[in-house]
Parts: structure tokens; C-alpha cells; sequence
């Protein structure tokens, strides 16, 4: 059964890379025309937008490293403290910063295109602070858990030799 899942997931993996990779030739092909298009405001609009499908390209393809290294490779199934730790900083840090950019990139749309869509980038923005500041009182709500665990951190820190 556990090798079941563990097909499932390396393929859920392989499908996050296909979407990373798509997102980031679309990014390419946006870019390239924009530029070719010359360098104007609506170039920049659209180099904008590229970017914005760039920060959803790293998200996917940081969510495909992260079920191969957690699930695949290592072949440890998030269940242990330390592991959902490890697991869920991984994602959120990605989620965060992504969400900010594609804040950003709302923001400058709105600035350009439609003020009244300022007050949804605006939204974007704050719910990500929000998700920063939820995180870091998870780490730091769950950092006795880190002390009551020294074996299982350290059996962590091993395991990423073994990707090195």
C-alpha cells in the first residue's frame, strides 16, 4: 500500500514540474513578446504579468521538490512533529513569498489598469503579512516541541545528506 502512495505522489510530483514548466514557458513567451513588441507600458504590463507566472511556477515547482525529497527519495511520510515542521516550512516559505509578488504584480495592474482593483491587491498583500506572522507564531509555538524531539532533528539533519 505504502508503495502505492508513494507511485501516486512521485506522479503528483511529475504533474507539479509539468505545471511549473509550463507556467514558466508561457512567463518566456509573454516576455519575449512584450520585448519584441517593444519596450513601452504595455511591455511592461506584460513583463509584469510574466512575472507574476514565474512566482506560480516556483510554487509548483517547489511543492514537486518537496513531495519527491519528503515522499519519494527519502520515503518519509509526514507524520512525525518534526516532519510536519519541516514540511509545512518548506511549502508556507515558497507560499509567502509568492503570494507577495503576485500581490505586487496586482498592485502595479491596478495602479495602471483599474483602481478599484487596488483594494483587492491591497487584500493579497495583507492576507500574505498574515501568513508570515501565523507562521513564525507556529515556529515559535512549536520550538519546545524541537527540544522534546532532539533525536528525531537529528535524524532529519542525516537525511538531507542522503539529497546532497
Amino acid at each position: 500500500m505504502l508503495t502505492a502512495f508513494g507511485a501516486v505522489q512521485g506522479l503528483m510530483a511529475a504533474l507539479f514540474l509539468c505545471a511549473a514548466l509550463a507556467l514558466t514557458f508561457a512567463a518566456a513567451r509573454i516576455g519575449w513578446e512584450a520585448i519584441a513588441a517593444g519596450l513601452d507600458r504595455d511591455a511592461a504590463q506584460e513583463i509584469i504579468d510574466a512575472i507574476g507566472l514565474l512566482a506560480a511556477a516556483v510554487v509548483a515547482l517547489q511543492i514537486a521538490q518537496t513531495i519527491a525529497e519528503e515522499e519519494v527519495v527519502r520515503e518519509m511520510h509526514v507524520s512525525a512533529p518534526t516532519r510536519v515542521r519541516r514540511f509545512m516550512s518548506r511549502f508556507l516559505v515558497v507560499l509567502v513569498v509568492a503570494l507577495a509578488i503576485e500581490g505586487l504584480v496586482a498592485t502595479f495592474k491596478a495602479l495602471h489598469e483599474d483602481l478599484a482593483q487596488l483594494l483587492y491587491a491591497a487584500a493579497l498583500l495583507a492576507s500574505s503579512a498574515l501568513l508570515l506572522a501565523a507562521w513564525g507564531a507556529f515556529i515559535w509555538f512549536n520550538r519546545s516541541a524541537e527540544e522534546l524531539e532532539p533525536k528525531a532533528m537529528e535524524e532529519a539533519k542525516k537525511e538531507d545528506e542522503k539529497l546532497q
